[in-house]
Formats: structure tokens, C-alpha cells, sequence
């Protein structure tokens, strides 16, 4: 039978790339539903394209635009963020992919594991907001949560066949970003189009700044924590500018385990909605005859300060990481909009860690507190 698919965030990078993989597997692969938050033009092509069962645009305004050009079809037409949920709790679907960007990913994902749906999770914030919340949860429901992230896919990877063999460390490799090497007195001139323009992935605006930032790196290293139910000290990144190896495993005998591959969002993704199964395509091959070096380098984290606030926040816990998460991306936000320089994120999300409160062991309505207390305290540093 087909595996039926809900892709939340569909009209993004991870989501318009999962649709490439289903199109290219149709004996495999079926769209069930689709969520978008406000491109309603690239919602009404992909539905009208895949015919799914449902659609969702978060942005109330467009929704009748949306109906109208879906009205010849049995498509049903959703909107707004209470809709997400609603959505998320249909029976009709057998995998969610939560690739919504940022916070607004947790509520819809913590409801399909309510009820009992298998994630493959591209959505890192959900685990950096409440990975506590979200992975008892998913214990709770025996659902499994398969990692999308081509860091965590290679760890899953690397993992499959030694549940008995206890992890000594991961290392999540990172490209660096377009600034590798960089020092301050260049960031600070650095602009919006300099920072979109990354050396290997092509990926959405948002996880883009933040790779230039080392801020992704960060939120991984957080998200790796409880994916994988490891300590803070286990977890380790390393500068790989190739990002031809995706990320490692240590043994406790010293042996490493890693997953290579040419960056491509395609095969973690493909992965993911396959598990446990291995299905060919027509993915570009790394060839080891053609590539010179492969080279590792520890980060600078003097210079790129948000990876350091970052593992702050994994060694403390509570609610920093969501305070962290809110912070960086109204900041993130206020970069592309030209509002802020590129140094001034990382003070805007040191400054907002500092002053809102912390809470040792917070409840999931604490988490939504912490971040609405932090995006407001941002807002005021960025004068929004």
C-alpha cells in the first residue's frame, strides 16, 4: 500500500523537495495533505497537482482565493493556525512531515503524535522549544520521530542495527557557512544577499542565516540532545567545509560510524518517508576518485558567539533554549528585512537570554510563555 503523506509547510524548501521525491515514486507515495502559511499561489499548484484530501493556508485572507480555485475539485480547504492542528489530528494520513519553519511547527506536531502519527521531523525548533515535552510524548504514544535533518538523518543512520551499543559521542559536522575563516570586522558589513549565499546547501532563507551564523549548528546540538536522549557533553561539533559527511557516531570502544553523501535535502528526506526502507533514485553519486580533501576544524566560536550562547543553553536546559529560539528568530527576521546588521542578531539573542526568566523545569504553557515573553523583549531591543 502507499504511504500517505501530510506535509506541513509545503510551499518551503523541505516541503517542495518532498513532493519532488513523491512525484518520482508514485507506486510508493501519495499526498494527503498540504499546509502553507501564506504562498497560496504555490499551494493551489501543488494541490491541484497532487490532488490531496486537504489543504490548509494559515493566512485567513487568502483563504477564499484558495477555495474559489480549488472549487472544481473535492479538495477540502482549510485556514488559519487552529487549523493546523485540526488537520493534524485526521486519521487519513500515515507519516507527518513537520516542516514548518520555526515555533509555529510545535502545536500541529505535538497533535499528530496525540494522535498516534509516525513524524519525520524537519522542524528543529520543536525539539529546541519543548524536546522534553515532545519526546515523552512520543514515548508515551510509541511513535516514532525519524530525524530529517541531514545531521540527525546520518546519526539515525548510524544507528540503526546498535541499540545495544551505547553512544560515547556524536559530532555534528558543520559546512561553516559562507563566512568561514571571517572575523568581525567583516561581519559587520555583511548584508542580507551576502548571507543568503551558502557554499553547499540550498535550503530556505531562514536555516540559511542561521548556518551563517552558526546559530543552526547550535539549535542542532539541542535538538541532537533529545532525539537521541543523550547528555550535553556528549554532543560535539566540528567544522567540515565539504559537508560531504554528514555527521558521526563514537562508540564506547572508540570506533566511529559516519554517513557521507553530496548535499542533497532530497536523500535525508527520501529516507525518512521510506523507513526502514532503502528505495533507489537518481540522486548525483559522490565520487571519492574526484574529490582532493576532506578536512575538519573546530569552530570559532569567538567570532560566531551564537553557537556558544547556543551550548549555554543545551548545558543549562529549562527554558533557555526556547528563550534562545524566539529571540533568533525575530532577529533573524529583522536581518532580512534590513532592520539589524548581521553582529546585532547575536546581541539581540544574548540580551533577551539574559533578561527573561528562567524556569528550571517548565510546563508545555510555560514554554509558549517563555516564548511570547522573549519575541516581545526582542521586539523591543529591534524596535519593531
Amino acid at each position: 500500500m502507499k504511504k500517505r503523506i501530510a506535509i506541513f509547510g509545503s510551499t518551503g524548501s523541505i516541503g517542495t523537495q518532498a513532493l519532488d521525491v513523491i512525484e518520482s515514486n508514485p507506486d510508493k507515495f501519495e499526498v494527503e495533505i498540504l499546509t502553507a502559511h501564506h504562498n497560496d499561489e504555490l499551494l493551489i499548484q501543488q494541490a491541484l497537482k497532487f490532488k490531496p484530501n486537504a489543504v490548509v493556508i494559515v493566512d485567513e485572507k487568502k483563504y477564499t482565493g484558495v477555495k474559489d480555485a480549488l472549487a472544481s475539485t473535492d479538495i477540502k480547504v482549510f485556514a488559519g493556525e487552529s487549523s493546523l492542528e485540526d488537520v493534524a489530528a485526521f486519521n487519513s494520513y500515515d507519516l507527518m512531515l513537520a516542516a514548518i519553519v520555526g515555533f509555529a511547527g510545535l502545536k500541529p506536531t505535538i497533535k499528530a503524535i496525540e494522535n498516534g502519527k509516525p513524524i519525520a521531523l524537519a522542524n528543529k525548533e520543536t525539539l529546541v522549544v519543548a524536546g522534553d515535552v515532545v519526546m515523552k510524548l512520543a514515548v508515551e504514544k510509541r511513535v516514532p520521530v525519524i530525524p530529517v535533518d541531514s545531521e540527525h538523518s546520518a546519526i539515525f543512520q548510524c544507528l540503526v542495527g546498535e541499540s545495544r551499543n551505547p553512544i560515547e559521542r556524536i559530532i555534528l559536522t558543520a559546512s561553516g557557512g559562507p563566512f568561514l575563516g571571517r572575523k568581525p570586522n567583516y561581519l559587520v558589513n555583511v548584508k542580507r544577499e551576502h548571507a543568503l549565499q551558502h557554499p553547499n546547501w540550498s535550503m530556505g532563507t531562514k536555516i540559511t542565516i542561521d548556518s551563517a551564523t552558526l546559530m543552526n549548528k547550535g539549535l542542532e546540538m539541542i535538538e541532537a540532545k533529545w532525539l537521541f536522549n543523550l547528555e550535553p557533553e556528549q554532543v560535539q561539533v566540528v567544522v567540515h567545509p565539504q559537508s560531504i559527511i554528514h555527521s558521526m557516531v563514537q562508540f564506547r570502544d572508540g570506533s566511529i560510524k559516519a554517513q557521507m553523501g553530496l548535499p542533497d535535502m532530497k536523500l535525508p528526506i527520501q529516507y525518512a518517508m521510506a523507513f526502514p526502507q532503502r528505495i533507489p533514485n537518481n540522486f548525483p553519486r559522490f565520487d571519492f576518485n574526484k574529490s582532493s580533501q576532506l578536512t575538519f576544524e573546530a569552530p570559532d566560536t569567538k567570532t560566531f558567539r551564537n553557537l556558544a550562547l547556543a551550548t549555554d543553553a543545551l548545558y543549562k536546559g529549562g527554558n533557555l533554549p526556547c528563550i534562545m529560539n524566539a529571540a533568533n528568530e525575530l532577529a533573524v527576521w529583522a536581518f532580512l528585512r534590513n532592520r539589524i546588521g548581521f553582529l546585532d542578531m547575536t546581541n539581540v539573542i544574548e540580551q533577551t537570554m539574559e533578561r527573561v526568566t528562567f524556569i528550571e523545569n517548565p510546563t508545555l504553557e510555560e514554554y509558549f510563555d517563555s516564548d511570547g515573553e522573549a519575541r516581545n523583549y526582542a521586539a523591543s531591543l529591534i524596535q519593531l
